[in-house]
């Protein structure tokens, strides 16, 4: 977040003493849950009532998804009504910025939504990048993402040392692809960060995969996510990004097992038509961490 964006994040903040019926210096408890999609967690607060303004939001994401002194989390997803879908959501990232798509965090809110009697175990709900179907099968989740489009190979950027390929391909969110020789020892973090800022890709800037391709239908992958500004353990529009740049150089095919890094397998289902990607499914397990309110003194 720029200096602007605290500024305004911290005037939204000062203005809860009203906002949220702070009486005495109590706030009146936000009841949240914390899930997470393969090592990707997230915040979800039922939202469809209106209680947190939309000029609230970014702040209360920022503040929340500090870890150590908070509930700590990638990302804060609100469920808010919807005149075309089941519901829809808002998501923002740790840093405040708002996201367009992010497919373990989908799978996460489809399943909150089942279990809270929001939808079916077949749903659809709004996002800034489209329409998206979900399918529950208990802790299992399976969600149809937008299109992809803009595939992009051999992306011309200055190459590191152990660089086989690089691509790009937006998947809901902007992903660069880069096959690497020696992912374990890869400098992630590093690489990543430079990635995520090149001038190629300004302003919105790309989130940076580094994948091994380890067979026809296996890939590792190391994302460096844009908004979180690291390296997490999974990232759903990530592992799609990987799986269908290594299906355009026809090194793998649908369906295809992600490895993340942390240890979790997501599949990806896809069709190709014409030398397009068609009905693009993201699937993997979730679990429901904890259920709990959020105190004042968290924020």
């Amino acid at each position: 977040m720029n200096r602007k964006g605290a500024k305004i994040a911290r005037k939204c903040l000062a203005s809860w003493r009203f906002d949220f019926g702070f009486c005495e210096g109590k706030l009146e408890e936000i009841e949240f849950w914390k899930m997470n999609g393969s090592g990707n967690d997230f915040i979800l607060i039922d939202n469809r009532s209106g209680r947190v303004k939309e000029e609230q939001m970014a702040a209360l994401a920022t503040r929340a998804c500090r870890r150590r002194e908070s509930v700590g989390a990638d990302g804060l997803i609100f469920i808010v009504p919807s005149t075309r879908c089941d519901f829809g959501w808002r998501f923002f990232n740790a840093d405040g910025s708002e996201a367009e798509m992010c497919g373990n965090g989908g799978r996460c809110v489809a399943r909150f939504a089942f279990m809270n009697g929001i939808a079916g175990p077949k749903m659809t709900f709004e996002t800034i990048a489209g329409a998206v179907s979900a399918e529950v099968q208990g802790r299992v989740v399976k969600v149809l993402m937008p299109k992809p489009h803009g595939l992009r190979l051999d992306v011309e950027l200055p190459h590191s040392e152990g660089w086989m390929s690089v691509d790009f391909v937006n998947t809901g969110v902007p992903h660069t692809v880069v096959q690497v020789r020696d992912l374990q020892m890869h400098p992630v973090i590093e690489e990543g960060r430079a990635i995520r800022r090149h001038p190629l890709f300004a302003p919105a800037g790309t989130n940076a995969d580094f994948i091994s391709v380890r067979g026809k239908d296996l890939i590792e992958v190391r994302t460096y996510e844009r908004g979180v500004e690291d390296e997490t353990l999974a990232c759903g529009t990530g592992a799609i990004a990987s799986a269908l740049a290594a299906a355009a150089r026809g090194m793998v095919s649908s369906p295809v097992k992600v490895k993340t890094r942390g240890g979790d397998v997501l599949t990806i289902h896809f069709r190709v038509e014409e030398n397009s990607f068609q009905e693009v499914w993201l699937e993997g397990s979730t679990s429901v961490v904890y259920r709990a309110k959020l105190n004042e003194e968290a924020l």
